[in-house]
């Protein structure tokens, strides 16, 4: 009752009502909600603070930016989502607030293309050393096959493709990333393809933002070569993991190509079938498929495998069927 009369309380204003209808849409930082609403920032900020406060809305920190989102969950969270249903769909103010959103989200997309221009050589001579990503994603959808998906979490979201490609199946999508620039990217990719119930996050994937068991899926797609400790990024990915839950691991296999420590700042070159079992074992996880995806023939016979690791927690893997290890050409 008390958390219900809190909502109310904190709803009973023009501004804050224009502010619930807003963030329906999606994440948006103070800065952002200041250019929609056409307010000064700390009379927009202490709006926020008191709805924050009651319950309505979600604050996540990320660098020097706060990010508010409509609550998922609650009492006041309920009341702010069917508060915003209740809204007339051709009022004015709320009409005026979705133009310039939208002028937002346009600006969003601009810094992800020029951010993509800038890189896209390095990228574009990377990729070309291994099987083209169209083909990794149809293996990565074949390993989990999974038509509905409650909640998955994308660890080194990135550009926040992999959410993308799973968004249609889940419920709610958490992309993590150490990067404020690539989260970014990832929030205008997944606004462009209306990807409501997505939630990016700055955070250390050593150190997730999240509670135990709460995952159906976790993948980590190309990270875990950059990293010094694997193993501990596996662990954490084990703790959010429901005991039922999978975990799909993209990587490289091992390969010579030296200059992708220096050109693409990997730290390792690769990770071996036994390496990536041995590190599956001591997070209580067991393989359960492996699929390898041999490169591209090139002139220069230097190319990169690409291993996809399908695993599960221990207790509830199938013990008595042999791991699956399949090359596609």
């Amino acid at each position: 009752m008390d958390e219900l009369l809190a909502g109310l309380k904190a709803i009973a204003e023009t501004t804050r009502i224009r502010i619930l209808f807003i963030l329906s849409h999606g994440e948006l930082n103070v800065s952002e909600l200041t250019y929609i609403l056409g307010q000064s920032q700390p009379r927009v900020s202490r709006h926020l603070k008191l709805m924050a406060e009651a319950g309505l809305l979600s604050r996540n920190k990320e660098g020097n930016w706060v990010l508010f989102r409509l609550r998922s969950e609650g009492l006041s969270g309920a009341l702010a989502r069917a508060l915003v249903e209740m809204l007339p769909g051709r009022d004015a103010v709320l009409s005026g607030d979705l133009a310039r959103l939208e002028e937002v989200r346009r600006q969003r997309e601009e810094k992800a293309q020029a951010y993509f221009s800038a890189n896209a050589e390095h990228w574009s001579s990377l990729r070309s050393l291994h099987v083209d990503e169209a083909s990794v994603e149809r293996a990565m959808g074949d390993l989990f096959t999974t038509k509905s998906i409650d909640t998955l979490v994308d660890l080194g979201t990135g550009t926040g493709r992999v959410l993308e490609l799973f968004g249609p199946r889940a419920q709610t999508l958490y992309g993590i990333d150490s990067s404020r620039e690539m989260l970014a990217i990832a929030r205008a990719n997944l606004e462009k393809h209306g990807f409501r119930h997505a939630q990016l996050r700055q955070a250390d994937i050593f150190a997730l933002p999240l509670a135990d068991n709460m995952a159906d899926l976790v993948t980590i797609h190309q990270v875990l070569h950059f990293l010094d400790e694997p193993q501990r990024a596996l662990l954490e990915a084990r703790r959010i993991l429901k005991p039922d839950g999978k975990l799909l691991v993209v990587d490289f296999a091992p390969h010579e190509l030296d200059e992708l420590r220096e050109q693409h700042a990997h730290r390792r070159l690769g990770i071996s079938a036994e390496q990536m079992t041995a590190w599956l074992s001591r997070a209580n996880l067991q393989l359960a498929r492996h699929i390898v995806l041999d490169p591209p023939w090139l002139k220069s016979r230097k190319g990169l495998t690409v291993s996809l690791w399908l695993a599960e927690p221990r207790n509830h893997a199938r013990q008595a069927t042999p791991v699956r290890k399949e090359t596609v050409q």
